[in-house]
């Protein structure tokens, strides 16, 4: 393959090899050979219909595109750093193949809009893969949540048990936390269908191309109106990478509570072998591993995101060599989040839950405080004093090892007269859940129509 540089002839000296490679990045936008060979395509058919290049020509260009993409499927192309970038080495292969004809495919195109429609097209076609590995964890969740819609946790604040509450709800609030994170990626999936080709290099090209007809071949909704956005542009990519960030937070927050959960300390749940690991010293270990490199790899992400945006942040219009450091982070990114999320959803899917522990956190502690509070106002006692009678009785509890319901109607008449039997019911953990039916609440009718509000969605 020829390594002569393709842009050479105003140049008298040649660089040393470790500057080329220094300033190469063929290393890593190789993972857009597809995509370059792609927006080529679609360039030199353009250059046909508006009787730019000749039948001839392009047909010879066509050919010995898809040989090489051929190839490439087959794991049979070399490239070279001397050939810097992917879109150097594709043209340098097909020149090799086919001649100088080659050179003609270049025509009224720059590297720095073929880049940006590389980019564009790695991204589109990820969107969509992404997309839909994130519901197939929200049907995971929805499922899941379906058979522990009367499984009674402690709900925390602080980390401090708070109120309790159906698992069901807390595994549906991580469903709506994932709903947006799809919404996000659809947005995404807007901003990156807009094809850059026939920008050039800034300004546009005096050859009469069609930028709406390579638009539509690449499958992009429309084009860039602008040449210098077009190649100046990654804000689509930085949409991507912040979008990335907070699903990964999102999985994190998960994977850590998971974590918890798994430990003797809480002993909520248990996860399938398939996903821990062991000790090389200690032979009783089960660690969460999984879900510990999920939640370290978060910040793996978080790092591409602000990565991007300090290399943007100064860069004058139009393109700047800079721009090279825009697609790591990204392929990175990519190359983090589907595993992640499969393995994930593979986590959730396996997960035992220990429905008997976690209802009998609810029963040796206080978080059915509100619910005494709550029960005296509805007897006529101003919630503000209640919620201080309450107090009074948890501190005295937690002295002398006495949970509310362990309370004698003795002492709770002397509170007031109007307490009825009736406050041992509202106490159990189960009725304190079942009763909180406000929209958006932990009352099992409320989880249920949360359900089937996803499964709707789901389906559509």
């Amino acid at each position: 393959m020829s390594t002569a540089k393709l842009w050479g002839g105003r140049f008298s000296a040649q660089a040393d090899s470790w500057v080329d490679e220094f300033g190469a990045s063929i290393s890593f936008d190789q993972l857009m050979a597809d995509e370059d060979i792609e927006g080529s395509l679609a360039h030199v058919k353009m250059l046909q219909k508006t009787g730019i290049l000749s039948r001839e020509d392009v047909q010879q260009i066509v050919a010995g595109l898809e040989g090489i993409q051929a190839d490439l499927h087959k794991n049979k192309l070399h490239f070279t750093v001397e050939n810097e970038d992917i879109h150097m080495n594709i043209e340098s292969i097909l020149t090799d193949r086919i001649g100088p004809v080659a050179g003609k495919l270049h025509t009224g195109r720059s590297r720095n809009d073929q880049v940006a429609t590389d980019f564009h097209l790695y991204v589109k076609k990820r969107l969509p893969q992404i997309i839909e590995e994130i519901k197939t964890i929200q049907k995971t969740l929805v499922n899941l949540a379906a058979d522990n819609v009367e499984t009674i946790m402690p709900g925390y604040t602080h980390l401090q048990h708070a109120q309790p509450i159906s698992y069901g709800h807390y595994l549906m609030a991580y469903y709506s936390m994932l709903k947006r994170d799809v919404e996000r990626f659809e947005f995404n999936q807007k901003h990156t269908d807009i094809s850059p080709l026939g920008a050039a290099a800034l300004a546009g090209t005096t050859f009469p191309i069609d930028r709406q007809f390579t638009a539509d071949e690449l499958g992009f909704s429309e084009v860039y109106n602008n040449s210098l956005d077009a190649v100046s542009d990654r804000d689509f990519a930085l949409e991507f990478l912040s979008n990335a960030s907070i699903l990964m937070m999102h999985l994190s927050r998960f994977c850590e509570e998971l974590s918890m959960w798994v430990s003797y300390e809480f002993n909520y749940l248990e996860l399938s072998d398939k996903y821990t690991t062991g000790s090389s010293i200690m032979p009783q270990k089960k660690n969460p591993d999984m879900a510990e490199l999920i939640r370290g790899k978060s910040g793996r992400v978080f790092g591409h995101l602000l990565g991007l945006l300090s290399t943007m942040k100064s860069l004058p219009l139009a393109y700047n060599k800079d721009l090279q450091e825009d697609k790591e982070g990204v392929f990175d990114t990519v190359k983090t989040i589907l595993p992640a999320l499969r393995v994930f959803n593979g986590m959730l899917s396996t997960v035992k839950v220990k429905k008997d522990n976690m209802y009998k956190a609810t029963t040796h502690d206080f978080s059915n405080a509100t619910e005494l509070a709550d029960y005296l106002a509805t007897k006529g006692i101003p919630f503000r004093q209640a919620h201080g009678i309450v107090g009074e009785l948890v501190l005295k509890g937690l002295q002398s090892g006495q949970n509310l319901q362990d309370i004698s109607m003795e002492e709770f008449k002397q509170i007031s007269s109007l307490i009825e039997d009736d406050v041992y019911d509202v106490l159990k953990p189960e009725v304190a859940v079942e009763r909180r039916n406000s929209f958006g609440g932990t009352g099992f009718k409320q989880v249920l129509a949360q359900i089937e509000r996803a499964r709707t969605e789901l389906a559509e």
